[in-house]
C-alpha cells in the first residue's frame, strides 16, 4: 500500500495539501483538506515531497533581454554617501541572491549603481551593451558625493559580453576642464564570478570598478611645433594628414614568416608581440583611411594568436563587429573585421 493512514499529501488537481484518514480500499482513501473529508482515488494525490525531488529543474533557454526604457525603470531616489571622501567616480554591482532547488544560494541579478564620490556634480549619458547591441541608455545627472541607481542586468547575461559607456560632462562647466570625458567599462564572465565568490567569503554587499578617479583637465588649444620642427620631426597640416598616412590594406597577413626572417631565433612570446604590434598598426591605418573592412590573416594553429586578435578588436570603438567563418581562400584561418564611424 503506497499511503498509510497519517500520511501527508498534494491533491494534484487544486494543489491542497491534506491527510490520509482512512484506507477505503486498494485505490481509493479517505482524505480531509482545510477541515473537509472527502474519498479520492490514490491517482489524485500524490506525496508532496515526492514531486519536489523527482521534478527536473527547467532552465529557459538563453535570450537576450529586451532593450529597456527609462519609463519602464522603478523610480528610485538618488542617496548621498555617508563619508564624504573623494577617491573617484565607480560603476558598483550589488548581486541579488535566491535560493535554488538545492538550498544553494544563487545570484539572480546584478543591481548596477552609479557612485560619484568626488566633489562635483556630472552630467552623464550612458549606454549598455550585450555583444554590441545597445540594451539600455540613460541621459541624466548626479550630484556629488551621491549614488544613482541605473537599472538590473540578469545574472546570466555577464556571460554576453556586457559593455558600459559612460560621457560625463560637468554640471557647471569650469574654464580648465574638459568640455565632456568618455569612458566605458567591459566585463568578462569569469573575472565577475571570482568577484561574486570573493564578496560571499568576506560577506561584503557589493564590488565596483573604478571609472576614473579625476574629472580631466581641458586639453591644450595649442601645441607649439616650431621646436619639434627644429628637432627634426615631421610636422604636417592636420586638414592634409591623410596625405601622408601609409596606403591602406584590405588583407593584412600575420604569419610570423612573412613579419622577419628572423622569427627562428625568436621566442613565441616574442613573435606573438611582433604579430600583434603589427595588427595594432594596420587597424590604426584602417581607421585613419575610414576603411569599411578588413581582412587579417592569422591562421589556425593551436588558436592563441586569433584569440588575442579578437581581444584586440574588442577594444576597439570603430569595430563594428567581425568574424572568424570558413573561407574559400584562407579556410577558417582568417578573421572579417567591419568598422563604423560616428
Amino acid at each position: 500500500m503506497k499511503y498509510q493512514v497519517g500520511d501527508d499529501i498534494l491533491v494534484l488537481l487544486s494543489n491542497e495539501e491534506g491527510k490520509v484518514i482512512e484506507i477505503i480500499n486498494d485505490k481509493m482513501v479517505l482524505i480531509e483538506v482545510r477541515g473537509v473529508k472527502f474519498p479520492a482515488y490514490m491517482d489524485q494525490i500524490d506525496f508532496p515531497y515526492f514531486k519536489r525531488f523527482t521534478e527536473k529543474k527547467l532552465i529557459p533557454s538563453k535570450k537576450l533581454e529586451p532593450k529597456l526604457y527609462l519609463d519602464q525603470i522603478p523610480k528610485e531616489k538618488p542617496q548621498p554617501n555617508q563619508i564624504k571622501v573623494a577617491t573617484g567616480v565607480w560603476l558598483s554591482f550589488i548581486p541579488k541572491f535566491e535560493l535554488d532547488d538545492f538550498n544553494d544560494e544563487v545570484v539572480d541579478v546584478l543591481k548596477i549603481h552609479l557612485v560619484n564620490k568626488t566633489g562635483n556634480a556630472l552630467k552623464f549619458i550612458y549606454k549598455q551593451e550585450f555583444n554590441g547591441i545597445e540594451h539600455f541608455s540613460l541621459v541624466n545627472e548626479i550630484q556629488a558625493f551621491h549614488d544613482f541607481y541605473l537599472h538590473d542586468i540578469d545574472f546570466a547575461s555577464v556571460n554576453d559580453s556586457p559593455n558600459f559607456a559612460f560621457d560625463f560632462s560637468l554640471q557647471q562647466g569650469l574654464k580648465n576642464k574638459a568640455t565632456h570625458f568618455e569612458t566605458n567599462l567591459k566585463l568578462k564572465a569569469k573575472q565577475v564570478f571570482q568577484k561574486v565568490e570573493l564578496l560571499k567569503e568576506n560577506n561584503e554587499p557589493a564590488f565596483s570598478y573604478l571609472l576614473f578617479e579625476h574629472y580631466p583637465d581641458k586639453e591644450a588649444d595649442y601645441f607649439p611645433l616650431d621646436s619639434l620642427a627644429a628637432k627634426g620631426y615631421k610636422v604636417y597640416d592636420a586638414g592634409k594628414a591623410r596625405e601622408h598616412l601609409p596606403p591602406s590594406r584590405t588583407v593584412i597577413d600575420l604569419h610570423i614568416e612573412k613579419l622577419t626572417n628572423n622569427y627562428s631565433s625568436m621566442s613565441n612570446f616574442e613573435m606573438l608581440s611582433l604579430q600583434l604590434s603589427e595588427l595594432e598598426k594596420w587597424l590604426d591605418i584602417a581607421e585613419a583611411h575610414h576603411q569599411h573592412e578588413l581582412t587579417i590573416i592569422h591562421g589556425v594553429g593551436s588558436g592563441k594568436l586569433r584569440e588575442e586578435i579578437h581581444e584586440i578588436l574588442k577594444t576597439r570603438r570603430a569595430v563594428k563587429h567581425f568574424i572568424n567563418q570558413y573561407d574559400s581562400r584562407f579556410g577558417y584561418g582568417a578573421t572579417q573585421v567591419y568598422f563604423q564611424y560616428s
